[in-house]
């Protein structure tokens, strides 16, 4: 039954045009689903207020603002999950994943407060009472999580949308994409320099040269942007 729900959606969404057509709908598919609570948000820096950066979202009483005030944000294993995660996941995978993470007992406490204000499952997230979705669900789950976001976010804020969703024009040459992809596997300039025998004078020449291309404002913030325009994977 859910299949063709999500189906059915999954080619609604492509003809809505407006927020006052497509949230209603998708509300409506998430109570026929049988889930309570939702939000479609885009990813938050350690010290941003989530809700200012929500695009959709129907929450618990009470449940955005103790996040902020325990400052979840920081150390939510739903939200660092999706840096590497292929798939859709449930909330209980992201726990399994970071099992040896020093912070495990304090997200292990925000997936308790998440159970006390009714938030049983899960940018984005579904949650409320337990509901056993099947993988395909999962998968149809995460294909409209995509086509919802990009399209709220263009309708809510059409310039970010524009940036975010812009071509790579970055031009790099042979030897500056071999640089930076020793740069993040975590090479310094003279491993660098060893593995293209070069020296590490040169290294820093080309790092110097990305760095400029891609505005960055170190070799740490290369690799971040690197990753976000998929220069590198």
């Amino acid at each position: 039954m859910n299949i063709t729900l999500l189906v059915q959606f999954l080619a609604l969404l492509e003809e809505m045009k407006t927020r006052e057509e497509i949230i209603p709908e998708f509300e409506r598919l998430l109570d026929r689903c049988g889930f309570d609570f939702y939000g479609v948000v885009r990813q938050p820096k350690p010290h941003d207020n989530p809700l200012r950066l929500l695009l959709a979202g129907r929450w618990p009483e009470g449940w955005p603002q103790i996040y902020i005030r325990k400052k979840f944000v920081v150390i939510d294993p739903t939200i660092r999950y999706l840096g590497h995660a292929q798939r859709g996941f449930r909330w209980r995978d992201t726990l399994f994943a970071f099992r040896s993470d020093p912070h495990r007992k304090r997200m292990e406490s925000m997936m308790i407060e998440a159970r006390n204000h009714g938030l049983y499952v899960g940018n984005l997230t579904v949650g409320g009472r337990v509901v056993d979705l099947s993988p395909v669900e999962i998968s149809l789950f995460d294909s409209i999580a995509k086509r919802l976001f990009w399209k709220l976010l263009d309708l809510t804020d059409p310039e970010v949308s524009a940036e975010l969703g812009s071509r790579v024009e970055v031009q790099m040459t042979r030897r500056e994409m071999e640089a930076l992809n020793y740069l993040a596997d975590g090479l310094t300039s003279n491993d660098i320099g060893k593995v293209l025998d070069i020296s590490s004078h040169t290294v820093d020449w080309y790092m110097n040269g990305i760095q400029e291309k891609l505005k960055a404002k170190n070799r740490h913030h290369v690799v971040a942007i690197a990753f976000r325009l998929g220069l590198i994977s």
